[in-house]
């Protein structure tokens, strides 16, 4: 029979059978963030347009091809494209700068941008992001890049290039704006249409257009790194000597720009190349401007994003291990109503401990609730009947082993349960 409605283009279901390896990354990432003192915000699925058009930025692809948007009356919402923008909102309408600074907060989100389907980017997709407020240090950056290279090396992933530059602030970006305007515009006749929009409102834009022709001509257009003040150069020399303290590897690449205009001085990518074109696995950098643009006190900030779906696809690639799906530690097989009920009983008992504990709701055989057990990957199993019952004795089946050992249906059931489990789990372990 055909599916009447099908998930919308750009959109994954994650069933159980694979939910096992989303965990496994959230897990990470959020222990990871509490190790270096992050803690988790929550923020609105949209928000109010205006956010991003400040924040993002009106000559962004984002914003003028991306974003989707909805009128509600009067009032006019948009699904996060991305959460930095709902983040450092949060943090300026929650008080959150008159606390200790630097504030440092985590999330775990689902973003949604209008784009073609393809593997690694999706409409909906989710990121594992981090922000810093408060400090201007470049000791900062190297903490926030800290974290992000300590993140993916709990992952298991290999590989991985770290790329850093600096696109300077508002004052040398200015200078450098003007020189390539100029460079660009000697050949503005072969720039695709939406490099030749960009050459008068965001020029740094056409160093990251994907088009062969444009990426050419960008090959000998001026580099940001020359046209740094002295203040955006030392910060970037003393981030440089962190990450050598921190014994972090880096590779300069003066090719790294943002398509969203709060960026500022440092910017970095994670990149590797086990997923082909869309190599980049976490992508962060310094937006000193950010919160006073969305009328905050001025504040420094800097953070990271991370796509759930790229490190998944790459761990799957390199192998990387993922948690173990958890699976039922007892399938109880009642035969009888009187069985059952105890079944209920124990069953309730055992889970209130924290077991994992399943039994038929089907009404099969015994022979069938055996193998659906199996299906199950069910670690013991117990049948229980008249004569379990009259005996108050049954036994348990170790489905690895297929041994069988005899337990006591009483009082005790829940304490001997737990010893014969924590025996199968520790020989799981060895």
């Amino acid at each position: 029979m055909a599916l009447i409605v099908q998930r919308p283009l750009g959109t994954e279901d994650i069933t159980p059978s694979q939910i096992y390896k989303w965990q496994t990354v959230e897990k990470i990432a959020k222990d990871t963030a509490g190790v270096f003192g992050f803690k988790e915000i929550r923020f609105p699925t949209f928000e109010n347009t205006d956010l991003f058009l400040r924040s993002v930025g009106e000559t962004t692809d984002v914003v003028q091809k991306e974003m989707y948007s909805v009128i509600a009356k009067e009032s006019r919402f948009t699904l996060r494209p991305e959460g930095t923008a709902g983040t450092i909102r949060a943090v300026i309408q929650n008080g959150m700068l008159n606390d200790a600074l630097p504030q440092k907060v985590f999330y775990i989100t689902s973003c949604f941008r209008h784009e073609r389907p393809q593997a690694g980017r999706l409409r909906e997709f989710h990121q594992f992001g981090c922000e810093m407020a408060g400090s201007q240090s470049p000791a900062a950056d190297a903490e926030m890049i800290s974290l992000a290279d300590s993140f993916l090396k709990r992952l298991g992933l290999k590989n991985i290039e770290l790329n850093i530059n600096s696109i300077g602030c508002p004052t040398c970006r200015a200078k450098y704006h003007k020189e390539l305007k100029a460079f660009f515009e000697a050949r503005k006749a072969e720039l695709c249409e939406t490099c030749q929009s960009r050459l008068e409102k965001n020029p740094m834009r056409i160093l990251d257009c994907k088009s062969p022709v444009c990426s050419e001509i960008a090959k000998d257009a001026p580099l940001i790194l020359d046209y740094l003040c002295d203040d955006c150069s030392e910060h970037f020399e003393k981030l440089q000597a962190h990450l050598k303290t921190l014994g972090i590897s880096y590779k300069i690449n003066p090719k790294i720009v943002r398509g969203l205009d709060y960026y500022t001085k440092t910017v970095f990518e994670f990149i590797t190349t086990d997923i082909g074109a869309q190599g980049t696995v976490c992508a962060g950098g310094r937006y000193d401007g950010l919160v006073s643009e969305l009328g905050g006190p001025q504040t420094p900030a800097l953070g990271f994003a991370a796509g759930l779906e790229r490190l998944i696809m790459t761990m799957e690639k390199q192998g990387c291990d993922f948690m173990e799906d958890k699976k039922c530690e007892l399938f109880i097989i009642p035969m009888g109503d009187a069985a059952f009920d105890y079944t209920l009983n124990i069953a309730g008992k055992l889970r209130e401990e924290g077991y994992r504990v399943e039994y038929d709701l089907m009404g099969r055989g015994i022979k069938a609730q055996m193998k659906y057990a199996n299906k199950l990957g069910a670690l013991y199993t117990m049948v229980i009947g008249d004569n379990e019952l009259e005996a108050k004795k049954a036994k348990l089946k170790n489905m690895q082993s297929s041994n069988e050992t005899e337990i006591a249906l009483d009082d005790k059931f829940t304490d001997n349960f737990s010893n014969e489990i924590l025996s199968v789990i520790l020989e799981l372990d060895d």
